[in-house]
């Protein structure tokens, strides 16, 4: 019976843990359940918003997808290029539209689109028509082969505390060109971007011990092709990898807790067993140490 009242006393602190590693697990919002349709669409709304950055990385994780439809592809490199073309980063503006233009060649952008955009999309296509349309694939090549990310991400880390961190490819083909970390404090607002040192295959970088702050930290890696796009990932916007950063003890505050928490037990376990009469009568009195 005592065994039993114990155990019931302990179940509040298994339950909080199990609700703590719960949430360290689940993904950072609700985009990481969605369908690449709805990235895009997430996408499109913090373009509208002037949101470029971020809609960049929401992008990138639809583009990323294994089960893209042709239309959506062909949505999100144009959504790149929209947000390429807005921050006047040409040539993976570039790029977005030569990858648009792979899957359909006689794509242009509709009327309604600013003249500033239309301008880009038509010399951009003539460039790539004028070097014979590279990037598209006949029927008879076979596509790329795909290349893998492998990476150990920490369970935990102290606050402060810098986190180093390492992805290996296996890149048959050596497509990747560069690789970056994008990581940020908690699980809202903007990633940060910082690049990698990259070379035989593998990418290092390290979290700043500034950005590793309670309760947790959440990061990804990208891999990107000579064109700026980004063709590997692991973890990415919509399901990022997480630490946790679990905040530091109160000290004397969390000792008289469990003190306390320790004395009301024995206090219940005495008066169970004196009401029982496991005391006698002869026995009125009993000490119990707690020891730290």
């Amino acid at each position: 019976m005592l065994r039993a009242r114990l155990a019931r006393l302990a179940l509040p602190i298994a339950m909080t843990a199990a609700v703590h590693s719960a949430y360290l697990a689940c993904p950072a919002n609700a985009w990481a359940q969605r369908s690449p349709q709805d990235l895009v669409t997430r996408g499109k709304a913090l373009f509208d918003d002037q949101q470029y950055e971020e809609s960049i990385q929401t992008l990138s994780a639809a583009l990323l997808r294994p089960n893209n439809t042709k239309t959506q592809r062909l949505d999100v490199y144009r959504l790149l290029a929209l947000n390429y073309i807005t921050l006047n980063r040409k040539d993976e503006a570039e790029s977005a539209v030569r990858g648009l233009l792979a899957l359909e060649p006689t794509y242009t952008l509709p009327s309604s689109e600013s003249p500033r955009f239309r301008d880009f999309f038509g010399s951009a296509q003539k460039r790539w028509e004028a070097e014979g349309r590279p990037g598209m694939v006949k029927e008879t090549e076979a596509p790329p082969t795909p290349v893998a990310m492998q990476h150990v991400s920490p369970s935990q880390v102290a606050p402060g505390t810098e986190i180093p961190l390492s992805v290996k490819l296996d890149d048959p083909q050596g497509r990747v060109y560069d690789v970056k970390l994008f990581f940020r404090p908690g699980s809202l607002g903007k990633f940060a971007e910082q690049e990698t040192q990259f070379g035989s295959g593998i990418a290092r970088s390290t979290i700043p011990g500034k950005i590793v702050q309670p309760p947790l930290v959440e990061y990804f890696f990208e891999g990107f092709d000579k064109g700026g796009l980004p063709i590997v990932a692991r973890g990415d916007a919509a399901a990022p990898l997480r630490v946790a950063v679990p905040a530091a003890s109160k000290g004397w505050l969390i000792g008289l807790g469990v003190g306390i928490g320790v004395a009301v037990v024995a206090g219940v376990v005495i008066g169970i067993l004196a009401a029982s009469g496991a005391f006698g009568k002869a026995q009125s009195t009993a000490s119990i140490s707690v020891f730290e």
